[in-house]
């Protein structure tokens, strides 16, 4: 952990024994408040009726006698997302409604317990402005809430956690200074977002988390504060200048790594039905005359490849940046690939946050396209979202049509894993190697849709042939594959035993 990581857990740790949250009573509401002006942004999909029922994560549940808001039968996520309050900005929520959700909230405030928590708030703050602001509502109550709650928030930032989380928390500062017309806020957002957008988006565009479910969220977010500052006579300064280049370059990223379906892969922690799609994520970029910049994979780790029929997107990088990792798996040289549109090779995907069995298969190497050794990780992945001893990558080749790096993920089993790609017009050929000699398990894990037919030494896929030179042996095996949130289907993995050398050879 970074030092300010250690000194937040500390103070935050012993000021909670005192009894202290943050929260501050005693303040004047601004006088200037204004709603926001905002061109269209990308409404939220339908998550709640007019029943009282809420759907999240693929788990619903109906509150008929008043909304349990610390409600957490279906996890601490599905609780998270009742209270960010996404679905005030789906397209069927009508005014009258809205502000009966909003209202039983602020009724119910003093004890909603992990609702406060700054995650959550970030979010729920920003949709209440966005709802109020669409709606053109003015309402004094909901103001005095909101503006209590940016003020727990401005003493609760995740300097603990830093990453995604941070940022959350300068987004939503943002929004609340300009509806707010705060400069002790705004100074707060920009101090957060000019940092953490500067060491968090890289030279790629990619976010340094490497989920290309995050990145989504993330490019939404820049977005949305785009057309906060652009639309809104609010300080308008270097910090606009400075979202617009992030997001040219997060959207040069985020092309490259959608498939030609519009499909994102499944790498680290991402999954369906999450984050806006990379269509609406361009479409909005481009109302807001944002140019599409850089489209070169490189400090991100990943790598694309293109035959006539075929895209394959290969994780060739680190496992994240090492003071937050908790969204990284142990998948080093693993890859997705698409036959004409159709996903053939799939990551495992997400389906849980909760920590159990199944949020460490997903993060398991085991759960890739790639090779592990004695059945044990590259990174040693824990807890749901801690890793502790990490592979490290190094790149040895690298051309237009491929790539070689090795690992040293099982340096302690004396064994250095080296993987290239040689990707041709219809054949891509991987080598693994095993340095210093060994044996090793390679997946491969199949789309649910796909029918694979074991030969001998070869596997057939609708046209597609699988050829492994020096395999020991080859079987198939059922996974699991995360569809999205606590939502799987059944398919089929190859597992390749071998001895030192193996080479796949893919005619497509």
């Amino acid at each position: 952990m970074k030092p300010i990581q250690i000194y937040y857990r500390i103070h935050y740790f012993f000021r909670s024994k005192t009894g202290m949250t943050g929260e501050t009573t005693n303040f004047t509401l601004p006088e200037n408040i204004s709603h926001l002006k905002l061109s269209g942004s990308i409404p939220q999909i339908q998550s709640y009726s007019d029943d009282g029922t809420f759907r999240f994560l693929n788990r619903e549940t109906k509150f008929s006698s008043g909304i349990d808001w610390n409600f957490s039968d279906h996890g601490k996520l599905w609780l998270y997302n009742l209270n960010y309050f996404d679905f005030l900005n789906q397209k069927e929520m009508s005014d009258n409604k809205g502000l009966e959700l909003i209202n039983d909230f602020i009724n119910n405030y003093d004890n909603i317990k992990y609702g406060k928590d700054p995650y959550p708030s970030s979010l729920r703050t920003v949709n209440w402005i966005k709802f109020l602001s669409y709606r053109n509502i003015n309402d004094k109550k909901i103001d005095i809430s909101l503006y209590a709650q940016y003020l727990r928030l401005i003493n609760n930032l995740e300097y603990h956690l830093l990453g995604n989380h941070l940022l959350e928390n300068g987004f939503s500062l943002l929004a609340g200074a300009v509806y707010f017309r705060s400069d002790k806020i705004y100074e707060t957002a920009c101090r957060i977002l000019r940092k953490e957008l500067e060491e968090q988006i890289l030279p790629d565009g990619g976010h340094f988390e490497l989920s290309p479910m995050y990145h989504q969220t993330i490019l939404l977010r820049v977005l949305d504060s785009i057309n906060i500052l652009k639309n809104n006579d609010f300080r308008k300064d270097e910090l606009l200048l400075l979202l617009i280049k992030k997001a040219s370059l997060m959207t040069g990223w985020l092309e490259n790594m959608t498939f030609s379906n519009g499909e994102i892969p499944l790498f680290n922690d991402s999954s369906k039905e999450i984050s806006p799609t990379t269509k609406e994520l361009l479409f909005y970029a481009k109302n807001l005359e944002i140019i599409t910049g850089n489209k070169t994979l490189k400090e991100s780790g990943y790598r694309k490849y293109k035959g006539e029929n075929y895209e394959m997107i290969v994780d060739a990088g680190n496992i994240g940046p090492d003071y937050i990792p908790g969204h990284g798996h142990a998948d080093m040289f693993t890859f997705e690939l698409n036959f004409k549109g159709n996903q053939v090779i799939v990551d495992t995907g997400t389906s849980t946050y909760e920590i159990c069995e199944r949020r460490n298969l997903e993060r398991s190497t085991s759960a890739h396209n790639t090779v592990t050794i004695q059945n044990e990780n590259q990174s040693d992945v824990w807890a749901g979202f801690r890793v502790g001893k990490r592979a490290e990558i190094k790149i040895t080749d690298e051309s237009e049509n491929g790539i070689k790096a090795s690992h040293n993920g099982y340096k302690r089993f004396g064994i250095i894993h080296e993987r290239s790609f040689e990707c041709e017009k219809n054949r891509i050929v991987i080598t693994d190697r095993l340095i210093s000699e060994g044996s090793g398990i390679a997946r491969f894990h199949f789309a649910p849709e796909t029918n694979p037919v074991l030969g001998k030494n070869t596997i057939l896929i609708d046209g597609i042939k699988f050829s492994f030179e020096n395999a020991s042996k080859i079987k198939l095996v059922d996974f699991d594959y995360g569809c999205g949130f606590n939502f799987t289907k059944k398919s089929v993995c190859a597992e390749i035993e071998f001895d030192n050398d193996l080479n796949t050879v893919i005619e497509i």
